[in-house]
């Protein structure tokens, strides 16, 4: 009997010492560490090739539009958490530039927990077709071509060409992540470029 009641205090020692445990190592603003995100590497997940059609051209099947080979590329993250407790990412957002011409901004709202001095990894699909990413370089890009002496045209189909053979620099530009730990929350900046 004696036993048992020794079990049971002990265990209510437990449960009333166990918040003051966890408060000693929970977060603060002293002690919140940002975490930080790294770009790993950059998949081409679909190509379909380099082909545009105007919507002058009639379809086998269906209405006619502006329209251009798909183009998904996969960006993987690595989220390194360096604080001594669990911290909850909430959203993860980026711009994606081929060479230095700025096409697509992406985001996940995918939330994941990374626990006390791990790395998670998290991936981010990018869609880019020929039809916008022609539209985003002639309304930012122009003149930059012009400078270069190309055109929007040549310089889709050297990425459309180049980019499944990895022989296209892709650049993460002005990343940001929000990570939450108990009432806080920091926000981490990444950049990177692949292939390096």
């Amino acid at each position: 009997m004696h036993k048992k009641l020794s079990i049971i205090v002990c265990f209510c020692l437990i449960l009333l010492a166990y918040p003051l445990l966890v408060g000693a190592a929970g977060p603060t603003k002293e002690n919140f560490k940002t975490p930080v995100v790294t770009l790993d590497s950059v998949e081409v997940a679909h190509a379909f090739g380099y082909w545009y059609f105007s919507k002058k051209v009639a379809p086998t099947k269906g209405s006619p539009d502006n329209v251009g080979a798909p183009l998904d590329l996969a960006f993987f993250f690595n989220i390194e958490n360096p604080n001594a407790y669990p911290v909850k990412m909430e959203d993860l957002k980026f711009t994606v530039a081929f060479e230095e011409f700025d096409l697509n901004t992406v985001s996940s709202r995918a939330t994941q927990w990374i626990p006390a001095g791990k790395t998670n990894q998290i991936e981010v699909h990018a869609h880019f077709d020929v039809r916008q990413s022609l539209l985003s370089l002639l309304v930012t890009g122009g003149f930059k071509l012009k400078q270069q002496g190309t055109n929007a045209w040549d310089q889709l189909e050297k990425w459309w060409t180049g980019i499944p053979e990895y022989s296209i620099p892709i650049h993460v530009k002005g990343g940001a992540a929000i990570f939450k730990a108990g009432d806080l929350a920091n926000v981490a900046t990444f950049s990177g470029t692949f292939p390096e």
